[in-house]
């Protein structure tokens, strides 16, 4: 008996547990509208990849200032943006969504 109420806490402390250190979790962030033109010129200064089509416009970066998909910024054509950025980063601009500050880069 005492080894199934020990197997029961063992998966209940587990099934609450955090992420393990490394997991990284997106977040969505509003941003400021912006028109396609203005997040395509954003996009090229953050080092970034633009694309668009009939339904959305964005820009994708690794965080370090190369084309890549770990942080995005994703805009509707009524022009709501949203960025979608790794960890506890709240970004308040383009640049801030696609680049990680200088003190955490790799």
């Amino acid at each position: 008996m005492r080894h199934a109420t020990a197997l029961l806490i063992l998966a209940a402390a587990l099934a609450v547990a955090p992420a393990p250190f490394g997991t990284a979790r997106a977040t969505d962030i509003a941003l400021r509208p912006m028109s396609p033109d203005a997040l395509k010129s954003a996009c090229a200064a953050a080092g970034g990849a633009f694309s668009q089509d009939a339904n959305r416009y964005g820009c994708g970066s690794d965080c370090h200032g190369q084309p890549g998909t770990d942080c995005i910024v994703s805009c509707a054509p009524a022009g709501k943006c949203t960025a979608q950025v790794t960890g506890a980063r709240r970004p308040h601009s383009v640049a801030e969504a696609l680049q990680v500050p200088a003190r955490h880069r790799r």
